[in-house]
């Protein structure tokens, strides 16, 4: 029979260690949010619902939600300051055929990853269906997107998604979140290439 003081010490680790890997992610985020300020485009990072990430979870307490109860996989965007509007702690952006945002998500744990990844690089050629009547700026599109992942994301190099309520298209990369150790490295894997691809298309 398991000894309960190992138990709750193997929980109390658990738990310290996932909030020691989102602390670390979330000053990943920051890093990258301050070094593309620093860009001449002058990136901000979205806020959808306030300075945060978007993930899809639940708290259900169906068999089939529980993988949803801790956050294995989020996004942010970055968009250039001039081409979005801040209102109460949130940004609203616009969509039209010119939208291009940064586009960075992170995949901590899941079926589909062998390790920790995270996706950087863009989304383009944005567009809302008219049957669309939520969807009223980009960060309404964020949601979605976590929503239907697994049908957008099957193809990181070329996104080309479509479905009855948005159309976009886009290209990621792929690294490996605990290669990502220093400021050379977010500038040479995720900084540089995601800009690359922006400023190219």
């Amino acid at each position: 029979m398991p000894d309960k003081r190992e138990i709750v010490k193997q929980t109390s680790l658990a738990f310290d260690f996932i909030s020691k890997l989102y602390l670390e992610v979330s000053y990943l985020i920051k890093e990258i949010e301050g070094l593309l300020y620093q860009e001449e485009e002058k990136f901000i990072i979205g806020r959808p619902a306030g300075y945060g990430i978007t993930a899809r979870k639940t708290t259900g307490l169906d068999a089939n939600n529980l993988s949803l109860w801790l956050m294995r996989k989020f996004a942010v965007f970055f968009i250039p300051e001039e081409q979005t509007k801040k209102e109460k702690g949130q940004t609203i952006t616009a969509i039209d055929e010119k939208l291009k945002v940064l586009y960075l998500r992170f995949i901590l744990d899941g079926d589909e990853v062998k390790a920790p990844t995270i996706y950087s690089g863009i989304l383009h050629k944005i567009d809302k269906k008219p049957q669309a009547k939520g969807i009223k700026k980009f960060e309404h599109i964020m949601g979605h997107l976590e929503y239907n992942d697994l049908k957008i994301f099957k193809n990181i190099e070329k996104l080309d998604y479509e479905d009855a309520y948005i159309k976009l298209s886009g290209q990621l990369i792929e690294n490996h979140l605990f290669e990502i150790n220093d400021s050379e490295e977010i500038e040479k894997r995720i900084i540089n290439p995601s800009l690359a691809l922006y400023r190219g298309n």
